[in-house]
């Protein structure tokens, strides 16, 4: 038998069962349609992730207190942490103090609405010190950043950020916003900056933010605004002393406060880390209280997780192609049934085993194959739909060729079963059948 008879043998086939071929193509349209969108959503996390902590030199170290702070409660908003803590001060003074510390930076973040006008949005309101802002490279596109003066004057500032800025003054209106008068908590701060866009997801910033667990805001510089450190310890987060030599802080029960260093050098990075971690020993008595990470170990941990999701959603992509696979199976067993008298003739004739297997494994790479472009096809669309869900879609070659391989193999996998079994009829038996 020619392979254009086998092929033409094959494409009868499915004609005559459209209906039922479009159903089972269904599952591997969504299969495939799902790889890629799986793929796509997860590079886009990923770039994401490594563009916001492009933005972090290798020297940075993150310091951040433990969940088991002691506190005892003080009423409604607030409490107190008892026992010796590292304050601002102590932290800026490391510079001076340890051998590969060059910089130190503080912040203190906490959820409340901004409002302009009739406008309002509930962010995370971070107060951050200057050396802060040029750690992160926390850079305004309109306007200026505060300094720590401003926060000694008690000047009440605030730089937005970009999402912010929109949702607020609106798209158009945004660039004049320097110099206007928003609202936070009930208090009039001065508009002196717009950050630039930053995009994505993560970041210091953004692990300072997550740290808050009052939600409000997407946690990313974007959709935050900040507020001189000094200004926010007094008006947004609370406000601290120190009485017999006991650090007591009065914040607010949602604030988080965190501290990031730079090291000398990134050879220097481990040195730095044991220099923090003794010199907040000697503050506070033990290794526990504070977390000291490295910004590569937090990377690696962000892409840790981002990766985590995807592979979990490749996982239910891969169980929507199996069960696609688990119909190509019953159609085809189906079809060996219907044509068995077919397959009785065709052997009766000469048509060899592989001939017959052929036949049938051609059906099921078609069903696969004209699913998986189809799948490949409606691709080309996700962007505009994930538009409306706010999810960051980045298309890529890999995740096409990924898709369309992964339904391919499907249909092989699947239908070849059914094809050894038709090719396995005796003919006699087969031109018997009823």
């Amino acid at each position: 038998m020619k392979p254009l008879e086998i092929v033409r043998s094959m494409l009868l086939s499915v004609a005559s069962n459209k209906f039922r071929v479009i159903l089972t193509s269904l599952g591997i349209i969504i299969g495939t349609f799902t790889i890629i969108m799986v793929v796509g959503i997860g590079k886009a996390s990923s770039d994401a992730v490594t563009e916001q902590y492009k933005r972090l030199s290798v020297e940075t170290i993150t310091i951040t207190r433990a969940n088991n702070a002691v506190r005892v409660n003080m009423g409604r908003d607030r409490s107190i942490s008892m026992g010796k803590s590292l304050t601002k001060d102590l932290a800026m003074a490391m510079p001076d103090s340890l051998d590969h510390v060059r910089n130190v930076g503080v912040s203190t973040s906490t959820s409340s609405p901004v409002t302009y006008g009739s406008t309002s949005q509930t962010v995370n309101v971070m107060g951050i010190t200057e050396s802060y802002a040029e750690i992160t490279h926390l850079n305004t596109e309109y306007g200026d950043m505060f300094t720590d003066e401003d926060g000694t004057l008690r000047n009440k500032v605030v730089v937005l950020g970009h999402d912010v800025a929109a949702a607020l003054f609106g798209e158009d209106g945004y660039p004049d916003c320097v110099g206007e008068k928003v609202f936070i908590k009930g208090l009039s701060f001065t508009v002196v900056g717009v950050l630039e866009r930053v995009g994505g997801t993560g970041g210091i910033a953004a692990a300072s933010a997550r740290g808050n667990n009052s939600g409000g805001g997407a946690a990313t510089p974007d959709g935050m605004v900040y507020v001189p450190y000094d200004i926010a310890l007094k008006y947004t987060s609370g406000s601290g002393g120190s009485r017999g030599g006991v650090n007591i802080q009065m914040i607010n029960a949602t604030a988080t406060t965190t501290f990031v260093a730079l090291a000398d050098s990134i050879k220097t990075v481990p040195a730095a880390m044991t220099e923090i971690q003794d010199y907040i020993y000697g503050i506070v008595g033990d290794y526990t209280s504070y977390s000291v990470v490295d910004a590569g170990n937090t990377l690696s941990s962000a892409l840790e997780t981002s990766n985590t999701m995807s592979n979990l959603l490749m996982v239910v992509a891969a169980i929507v192609l199996i069960v696609s696979g688990i119909g190509i199976m019953n159609v085809l067993m189906v079809a060996v049934k219907e044509r068995t008298r077919e397959i009785g003739i065709l052997k009766s004739i000469g048509a060899a085993r592989h001939v017959i297997l052929l036949e049938f494994l051609l059906e099921a790479v078609f069903i696969s194959i004209v699913g998986g472009l189809l799948g490949v096809a409606m691709s080309y669309f996700a962007p505009m739909f994930l538009t409306y869900l706010n999810v960051q879609f980045s298309p890529s070659v890999y995740g096409l060729l990924l898709g369309f391989l992964f339904s391919v193999a499907t249909g092989v996998f699947f239908g070849y079963y059914p094809a050894l079994k038709a090719s396995k009829l005796k003919p006699i038996e087969a031109l018997n059948a009823e």
